[in-house]
Parts: C-alpha cells; structure tokens; sequence
C-alpha cells in the first residue's frame, strides 16, 4: 500500500466532470478518480476546513464517530473494477476494528475531516495512476540499468554463507 495526500480537485476538460487528484509522497504518481459534483463540494469543503451552519452527511457522520468514541484509523483505496474504484474505513472502536465499505468519494472526504490516512492498494496505483515526473522515472531506471550492468558474480561471493563454484 501507498499512502497519497489529495492534491485537489481538478475539471476533465472533456466532459467537465470532477476529478479528485490523489499524489503520492513524492509525488512521482496521481491518481485521478472522477467523482460527482456533491462530492468535489464536500472534498473541497474539507480541504478548505469550511464548516456548514448545520452539519453536512460526512459531517454528521464524523459527528456520529465521536459521539460513539470510534476513530478513524486509515482509509483503503483496495480495487478497481469496471472503471469503478472501492474503498474501506478503517474504524476502530475500544479495542474492536471493523471495515465499512464505502465509495471512494465519502471515504476520502470523511478521512479528510478526520486527518486520517488514506492509502491505495499498488495494484490499484499501477492500474491506474498517471506519471507526474517522467524526468524522475527515467533517471530512476537509468541509473537500475547501470547497477545491473555493473554487477558481478564475484559480488555475490562477499555476501555471509554463499559460495561460488558449487561448492556447499
């Protein structure tokens, strides 16, 4: 798993749609997840730590977590099927853990009410996220094609407990 931090919140230039913009730490990879419009005003709202006269549904929802002492420990972005992603809340109550499903949109708008971590399964990253910083990748792999040519079987020999020459 990849912990990603929303980067915000874009428009396809096609369609118009919402997009949420997940990047990872270093910010090599996004993730873009096409949400509704609701949705990108409730992301917003979070990352803008704006507060409605009334609570909203993911307010209410955190609401409801704190009135039954329960924590938000992490959210999963763990599939995507059909073009559509899934996601889990993390909840922990006491020593009790449970996983509720939830739409990719709702699980990051409340984990980011809640300063909780979201995190995406790799299989899910290399699916679908795009590269952000091909100069960065290219030099990553450049410099793993050098290490390998450069490698030895003598360098294998100096490694505790290996021999060479079929010995055992």
């Amino acid at each position: 798993m990849i912990e990603m931090k929303v980067a915000g919140i874009a428009l396809d230039a096609v369609t118009r749609s919402p997009i949420v913009l997940l990047k990872d730490s270093l910010e090599r990879r996004a993730l873009p997840i096409y949400i509704g419009q609701d949705q990108a005003k409730a992301i917003i709202s979070a990352l803008e730590r704006q507060k409605a006269p009334r609570p909203l549904t993911h307010d209410l929802f955190v609401g409801l977590m704190e009135t039954w002492e329960m924590k938000l420990e992490r959210i999963i972005i763990h599939s995507l099927q059909d073009n559509t992603f899934y996601a889990i809340l993390c909840v922990r109550q006491g020593e009790a853990k449970k996983e509720i499903d939830a739409r990719p949109s709702d699980a990051i708008s409340i984990a980011l009410r809640t300063d909780s971590p979201i995190w995406v399964m790799e299989e899910v990253i290399a699916d679908a996220s795009i590269p952000v910083d091909r100069d960065a990748d290219e030099e990553e792999r450049q410099a793993f094609r050098e290490f390998v040519s450069s490698i030895r079987p003598e360098d294998f020999s100096q490694h505790k407990g290996f021999k060479t020459g079929g010995e055992a």
